[in-house]
C-alpha cells in the first residue's frame, strides 16, 4: 500500500474514532419513531408530493452508514405512502421489500432524517407511478447484506435510476447505492451521468447530479461542483444547504406553529 493509500486507511479510521463518541446506545423498541416536520401535512397539502430520506442506521453501525427511503403522496391523497428495504424482515417473510402508509419524517429508530430531495406538483403523478413500478420491480427483494450491499441505499437507489428526473444526490453515506449486482457499468445512482463499479467495493462516478466520487471498499469520497459541497465517508455532505431547504423549513416552521 502506498502513502496516499496509508493516509486515506488514516483518516477513515481517525473520523471513526471521532465519531464513535456521537453513537448513543439506545433499545431499538423503546426508540422514537416520530415525525419531525419535514413532510408537509396531507390533509391541508393536496398537491402531488415525492420526498427522499436519509437518516443514521441505529447503533454503532450509523457512524458509517444511513438509511434511505422513498415517500410519495399523490393529488388529494390522505397519506403518505413509502417505500424501503427492511433487512431483518426477511428472518419472517419471502421479501424485504416493504411498502406501507406511515410518516415519511420520521425518526429512524431515534435518528432525525434528512430530507435529501423534493418533487412536488405538476409532472408528480406521473413520477410516482414510475416508483412504484421500479420498487416492485426491485431485482434483490429478497436478499440483504449490510456492506456492500444489495441493501436499502442499494434499492433507493435502483429506483432513483429509473426516474432521473428526481435528481437525487444520495449521500456518501448511502453504503450500498453503488451496488450493481454483476453489472459493471452503467448509470449513476442518480440516473444521470455514468458509474463504473466493481460489485459496490470500489468504483467511480460523474455525473451533473453527483459531481465525481470515488468508491473505495464501500466508502465514497467526492466532490460536487454542481451542488457545492464535499463528500466524505462517517462525515456525509459538507456544503451549504441544498436548493430545497428553504421550503422544508418552511414546512417545518408551519407545522411547529399549528
Amino acid at each position: 500500500m502506498g502513502t496516499v493509500g496509508y493516509l486515506v486507511v488514516a483518516g477513515v479510521v481517525a473520523l471513526a474514532v471521532a465519531m464513535v463518541g456521537r453513537v448513543t446506545a439506545q433499545d431499538w423498541r423503546s426508540a422514537s419513531q416520530e415525525p419531525v416536520g419535514l413532510a408537509p401535512d396531507p390533509s391541508i397539502n393536496r398537491e402531488a408530493i415525492v420526498q427522499v430520506y436519509a437518516a443514521r442506521v441505529i447503533g454503532w453501525r450509523g457512524v458509517f452508514g444511513v438509511h434511505t427511503w422513498i415517500a410519495v403522496k399523490p393529488a388529494a391523497a390522505r397519506d403518505y405512502t413509502v417505500y424501503e428495504i427492511i433487512g431483518w424482515r426477511l428472518r419472517s417473510q419471502d421479501t424485504a421489500l416493504v411498502v406501507r402508509h406511515r410518516a415519511p419524517d420520521a425518526r429512524w429508530f431515534g435518528a432525525e432524517p434528512e430530507l435529501i430531495a423534493e418533487k412536488r406538483g405538476a409532472g408528480v403523478e406521473e413520477l410516482i407511478a414510475r416508483i412504484d413500478k421500479a420498487a416492485h420491480a426491485y431485482p434483490w427483494a429478497d436478499e440483504y447484506t449490510l456492506w456492500p450491499g444489495p441493501n436499502s441505499n442499494t434499492f433507493t437507489a435502483w429506483v432513483l435510476r429509473a426516474v432521473p428526473e428526481l435528481e437525487v444526490d444520495l449521500p456518501p453515506t448511502a453504503i450500498g447505492k453503488d451496488y450493481s449486482g454483476m453489472k459493471l457499468v452503467g448509470s449513476a445512482p442518480s440516473g444521470r451521468g455514468f458509474q463504473f463499479s466493481l460489485f459496490g467495493l470500489a468504483g467511480f462516478t460523474a455525473s451533473a447530479v453527483e459531481g465525481f466520487e470515488v468508491n473505495l471498499l464501500g466508502l465514497s469520497f467526492g466532490i460536487n461542483p454542481f451542488d457545492p459541497s464535499l463528500k466524505l465517508p462517517l462525515v456525509g455532505r459538507v456544503g451549504p444547504a441544498r436548493a430545497f431547504a428553504s421550503r422544508a423549513d418552511e414546512t417545518s416552521a408551519e407545522k411547529h406553529a399549528l
